[in-house]
């Protein structure tokens, strides 16, 4: 993944429609740190013959890993440094395989100016165009 320098937007500097994206290789190396990292070894994840005998037909990346770079999107690019991650909803919708290089999108969808909230769209594609992760976030940005 590409080193990103955090942005720190200013609450009154977020518009509804702003997007920012961060796209990433998926590594049989990233897949087994984050094996290593939360100690998720299902054999679908780090076992390539159980996982040819499943309906992937072989080893697909944990759904955390690809929602992890929702994450680096939210804190890197928007809103940014200095927000709070409150909420995520997810919906996993399409494997990832080794080798694919996946796009983690953010749009803000609904901004509520009383409690400095921001609503956002969370989406992940593959490098078909396919939509394999849906959701929405919540984040508190001061």
């Amino acid at each position: 993944m590409e080193q990103v320098t955090a942005r720190e937007l200013a609450y009154a500097d977020i518009k509804v429609g702003d997007k920012a994206e961060l796209s990433k290789q998926v590594t049989d190396a990233d897949i087994l740190a984050f094996a290593n990292l939360t100690g998720d070894f299902n054999p679908v994840h780090v076992n390539e013959e159980y996982a040819k005998k499943t309906p992937f037909g072989g080893r697909i990346a944990h759904g955390m890993l690809t929602a992890g770079i929702i994450s680096a999107v939210l804190g890197m690019k928007l809103p940014g440094a200095n927000a709070i991650y409150m909420k995520q909803e997810l919906a996993f919708l399409g494997p990832v395989k080794i080798g694919d290089t996946v796009t983690a999108t953010v749009e803000v969808l609904e901004k509520i100016d009383e409690k400095s909230r921001i609503i956002l769209r969370t989406s992940v594609t593959n490098q078909a165009g396919k939509l394999i992760l849906d959701g929405k976030a919540t984040l508190m940005k001061k």
